[in-house]
């Protein structure tokens, strides 16, 4: 069995720190991306920042099972229910090359009646 190193401390990490970790970590890529997902309700800047990162080909090909970082950061920034951060969810999605596999995983037909449980 292979021994990680332990994580980066997430938590006491500025959202610029986050985001560096998310583009360019694979292993610590979806700590960065849940941190930065906690925040984004009470904090536009994270919101923005994960919205930001869902568009990018670093989450959208990261895939565990069918699916990717990037549905995982658009489903945390709609959960959050603030609508800087459902904003921030609909500018990802509309970059998603599989938009209709999403929405089916949703299970929703658009992306603004999307209501993933929390």
């Amino acid at each position: 069995m292979t021994d990680f190193p332990p994580g980066p401390a997430v938590a006491g990490m500025s959202i610029a720190e986050l985001a560096d970790l998310a583009r360019h970590s694979n292993l610590f890529r979806g700590r960065a991306v849940y941190e930065l997902a906690d925040r984004s309700a009470s904090s536009p800047e994270a919101a923005a920042t994960l919205g930001e990162l869902a568009q990018t080909p670093e989450l959208q090909n990261d895939r565990f099972h069918l699916v990717t970082m990037a549905w995982a950061a658009i489903v945390a920034l709609l959960q959050t229910q603030a609508p800087h951060a459902r904003a921030a969810a609909y500018a990802a999605f509309a970059t998603l090359p599989d938009q209709e596999h999403f929405l089916r995983y949703l299970r929703c037909d658009r992306i603004e009646d999307a209501e993933p449980p929390i």
